[in-house]
């Protein structure tokens, strides 16, 4: 016999809030994704501009973690959007951030780091120089990657599972 796991938190369950979503929750998500591509990839150049520029070769893995971590960030800044119900004239407050927040920010933070070039950070070259941001940074940059797409996927999975537990604020 298979067992199968159907509490409201399972993996599947939580990517089926997403058919409740309505069309304004989806449109956020696109425009985020797109904002966060933007703002990761253009001082990176990763997304090639004439304001940005790296004496670093842009690697081959930067273009999927680039795309990844805004499709991620994307939907997950769409979970903050707010559907509306029958009590929408009650004040809404929220007193502080949570986890997914902080983690899904910190994962952004991270690829920024894993995209980047590693000889243009100014935080990497004052703590390692030239020479160790090439030997020691470089190397460690993918590394970056898989771990911010990790955390992203955690932070929007741990949003969507309580999506419907609470209300916000």
């Amino acid at each position: 016999m298979i067992d199968v796991d159907v509490r409201p938190d399972s993996t599947a369950g939580s990517w089926q809030t997403l058919r409740t979503w309505t069309p304004f929750q989806f449109g956020v998500a696109v425009i985020a994704a797109l904002g966060v591509a933007l703002v990761i990839g253009l001082p990176t150049d990763v997304i090639p501009n004439p304001v940005f520029g790296r004496p670093v070769p842009v690697t081959w893995w930067s273009y999927p973690t680039l795309i990844v971590t805004a499709l991620l960030g994307g939907l997950l800044a769409a979970t903050y959007v707010r559907r509306p119900t029958s009590d929408d004239l009650e004040p809404v407050t929220v007193d502080e951030l949570d986890t997914p927040t902080r983690t899904g920010s910190f994962a952004g933070l991270l690829s920024f780091f894993a995209v980047g070039c590693p000889v243009c950070n100014k935080l990497v070259i004052v703590a390692l120089g030239t020479t160790g941001a090439r030997q020691w940074f470089e190397p460690v940059q993918p590394v970056l990657a898989v771990a911010s797409i990790g955390l992203l996927w955690w932070a929007l999975r741990a949003r969507l599972r309580s999506a419907d537990s609470c209300r916000l604020g």
